[in-house]
């Protein structure tokens, strides 16, 4: 079975950074039941087509390796020849970065629609051809669907071997290459009607994190929940539920933007939350990291700010993290983003301002939530260099420009308290790059960007703290910059991805 996905976009060869696949070389990827290949058939900066071909063992699939419910219990059947769940499987293991959107070098964009084309080939369809229209169009796509006809010899078996149930499918459109995948992923399985593996209630969480920017809207979403959860009405039914509370928050998060860009005044005292407090008296002591206006006014025209959120919450989806602590969480900008991650059913925001927390609740628009949606979020008060036994069961902590807030004799004790206490299997730090601070205009040099920083590192600095952390307390570490990197001076803000060894 064959996908291959072309790129008009000028330059077509920034589709191996999407894929994250170098165009030069053939990459294998082991499945349980074969094993899938991409590879590039074309090149060039006008037109580059990528290629996923799946091996499918079929010896194996009756044997038991990968055998399920819905798969034939004889040696000749389609299911090693067609595009089907084991299609999605290998998108989802092959492509996995490209199907969550995230691209380190292309960032911008794998956020940007482009002009894509997919082709399929061969698609079983159970049901009639139009369903193939009716499932892709809405999504915006021009539609070619082309019969692949059985050999004519085989008609005097009777009239249902006169059609073949297998079509081409050629797909065109300007959209985001996550969301191309996103629609092949869930779709390819509906069409076919079938399933290679036993569906559990599990197959209601990969239905709501694939299809649920876009499935909650889709005229056939009924269909597809129904088709895609191999009938189990009561499964489909708390599926279409659940999506349509993520749209509500859609358009809370949607209306709080317009709010701000509008500049309501600051939420009133009655509008604030209560968040729980912790237990340590010295809390207030210790300063909140202050994220005003002034510093993101000075990295906007490089859009840093938000493309460092963005970045941190690709790579919370990512990990496969399911409970994430925002420590300073300051506003919540970062919450809000997380918010949209479907699979996360715990986020915690972290600060020692009342105040923030309160911008927190209001970005996020609390009391308009969804109850099931509402219980996701906690807002806690706590300072973030003592221990708190509140967040030491979760599966990552972003610390976001917050260090820089903290005094330099104050980082160990953050230390303890992440690494050692929480010690979770993920942790994702930023921080400004003070080398890059010679090329922001009107910084006078020597000056740091924002009047609370207590320290701002050079590239070699954060480098030896992150190595040194990273040794002392079992995590592999690597650095990257955030923002177009300058040949003297890097890039304006720096990142280290923590990852507990021996976690996956």
């Amino acid at each position: 079975m064959l996908l291959s996905i072309t790129s008009t976009h000028r330059p077509a060869t920034d589709l191996s950074y999407l894929l994250h696949k170098n165009p030069v070389r053939v990459h294998e990827t082991e499945l349980s039941f074969g094993s899938a290949l991409v590879f590039y058939p074309e090149v060039s900066e006008a037109r580059t087509t990528a290629a996923l071909v799946l091996d499918v063992d079929p010896v194996a699939l009756v044997r038991g390796k990968g055998q399920g419910e819905g798969l034939l219990d004889q040696y000749v059947n389609d299911r090693p020849y067609v595009a089907s769940s084991f299609l999605s499987v290998a998108i989802a293991k092959a492509l996995r970065n490209a199907l969550n959107g995230s691209s380190k070098e292309r960032p911008d964009l794998a956020a940007t629609a482009i002009p894509l084309r997919a082709h399929v080939l061969p698609l079983p369809v159970r049901g009639s051809r139009d369903l193939v229209t009716a499932l892709f169009q809405p999504l915006g796509y021009d539609v070619g669907v082309e019969d692949i006809p059985l050999d004519e010899t085989l008609g005097y078996l009777g009239p249902e071997w006169a059609h073949s149930p297998y079509v081409s499918l050629t797909l065109s459109g300007t959209v985001r290459l996550s969301e191309l995948l996103s629609h092949l992923y869930v779709l390819i399985p509906v069409l076919d009607s079938k399933k290679h593996y036993f569906v559990d209630r599990q197959e209601i969480e990969k239905l709501i994190d694939k299809g649920g920017s876009w499935l909650a809207a889709h005229p056939a979403r009924e269909l597809i929940a129904t088709r895609y959860l191999r009938q189990q009405r009561t499964w489909a039914r708390e599926a279409l539920t659940r999506l349509a509370e993520d749209d509500a928050i859609d358009d809370v998060l949607e209306e709080t933007a317009r709010i701000e860009a509008a500049g309501e005044a600051a939420p009133t005292p009655a509008t604030r939350p209560k968040p729980e407090s912790t237990d340590d008296a010295d809390a207030a002591a210790f300063p909140a990291p202050r994220k005003d206006a002034a510093e993101e006014a000075l990295e906007q025209p490089i859009r840093l700010h938000d493309l460092r959120l963005d970045t941190v919450a690709a790579i919370v989806a990512d990990s496969g993290a399911r409970r994430v602590v925002d420590l300073g969480c300051g506003s919540g900008k970062l919450l809000a983003r997380l918010m949209k991650v479907k699979h996360l059913s715990a986020i915690v925001g972290v600060d020692v301002s009342m105040a923030s927390l309160a911008m927190a609740a209001r970005r996020l628009r609390l009391d308009r939530l969804p109850p099931r949606q509402r219980e996701r979020i906690t807002l806690l008060q706590g300072a973030l260099t003592y221990r708190d036994r509140r967040i030491e069961d979760h599966d990552a902590i972003a610390l976001v420009e917050v260090i820089e807030h903290l005094e330099i004799d104050r980082l160990r004790a953050m230390e303890r308290a992440v690494f050692e206490h929480a010690h979770p299997a993920l942790v994702v730090v930023t921080t400004p790059n003070v080398e890059y601070n010679v090329r922001f205009p009107g910084l006078a040099p020597g000056t740091l960007r924002h009047a609370d920083h207590r320290f701002e590192w050079t590239r070699h600095e954060f480098l030896t703290w992150a190595e040194s952390v990273a040794d002392r307390h079992g995590y592999r570490v690597e650095l990257s910059g955030l923002g177009e990197a300058d040949v003297d001076v890097g890039s304006p803000s720096q990142m280290a991805v923590f990852r507990l060894i021996g976690v996956t």
